[in-house]
């Protein structure tokens, strides 16, 4: 009877914790469903080709988002072009060259850091450096550049726990072969590696699309009706056309519906380019396998 009872005690202990763990992952999807489904609902009215593709109209209470649409866009790449080399290599490097030493430790603490300071401390590096001491200007280079950096740790650290998830046996193998360091991990490494390389890449994309203070020092417009023509140009960039959208004091029965108009395009863009990092990661799988 005695082993009965701890049987029963511990498959109810059992079901209590998966069922605790199924709720909490329940209500963390219902959450986001609940959150896209409030923009959708209050958005969707606004949407049309009008919105997507004219330029905004009487203090951007009319027309439409098309420039915040393409400076968000070209920020986005603009950063990633920068941020997902450097911090690829620099992963590799971190994992693959550089040995356990008291260097090691700082670098790693650093980086951790530099993940952990406020977006806005990076907008005002950025207006700082890139802005005034290299005479970028308010611009796309210099917003571009600010958010790479905010970004670099995310692609750092994942790059790296890639790496590490490769087992020791397939380098020692290819050093067995006669291939050099460069060639193994050219070859035999970063091929595993791609799948979740991109996943930091995703992360990435994720936070630089939806940041505002860093791009405010930096970049962004409050009111420029025109496309960009170069990278030293300034443009619009949708998370700030939201913030003033719903901050500025204009006619808040015309602006609020816009404002939730431009956040269902900005989740939409988000939406999109995660769809196809996953598709490359999927493709990186299937390639692997």
């Amino acid at each position: 009877m005695t082993l009965f009872n701890k049987y029963v005690s511990k498959r109810l202990k059992q079901s209590i914790a998966f069922n605790t763990f199924r709720l909490v992952s329940f209500s963390v999807v219902g959450i986001l469903f609940l959150i896209i489904g409030f923009i959708v609902v209050r958005g969707i009215s606004v949407i049309s080709w009008d919105f997507l593709t004219k330029m905004p109209e009487n203090g951007m209470t009319e027309g439409g988002i098309l420039p915040a649409i393409v400076g968000t866009l070209c920020l986005v790449f603009g950063s990633m072009l920068f941020a997902f080399p450097v911090g690829v290599l620099s992963g590799i490097y971190m994992n693959e060259y550089l040995k356990e030493s008291w260097f090691k430790k700082i670098v790693h603490s650093m980086t951790n850091n530099l993940a952990g300071i406020p977006s806005i401390v990076f907008g005002l590096f950025g207006m700082a450096f890139f802005v005034q001491k290299l005479s970028f200007g308010d611009s796309i280079l210099a917003g571009s550049l600010t958010l790479g950096i905010m970004v670099l740790p995310i692609i750092i650290r994942t790059t790296e726990e890639a790496l590490k998830s490769v087992d020791d046996s397939l380098r020692i193998g290819s050093y067995a072969l006669g291939a050099s360091k460069l060639q193994t991990i050219r070859k035999v490494v970063l091929p595993i590696c791609y799948p979740n390389i991109v996943t930091g890449l995703i992360l990435s994309v994720s936070r630089v699309s939806g940041e505002t203070a860093p791009i405010l020092f930096t970049v962004a417009a409050y009111f420029l009706p025109r496309l960009p023509h170069s990278i030293f140009d300034q443009v619009m960039a949708l998370p700030y056309h939201l913030y003033v959208l719903t901050t500025s004091g204009t006619d808040m029965e015309k602006s609020l519906p816009m404002a939730y108009g431009t956040a269902l395009v900005l989740i939409a863009i988000v939406l999109l380019v995660n769809m196809m990092a996953n598709s490359a990661r999927r493709y990186f799988i299937k390639k692997l396998k």
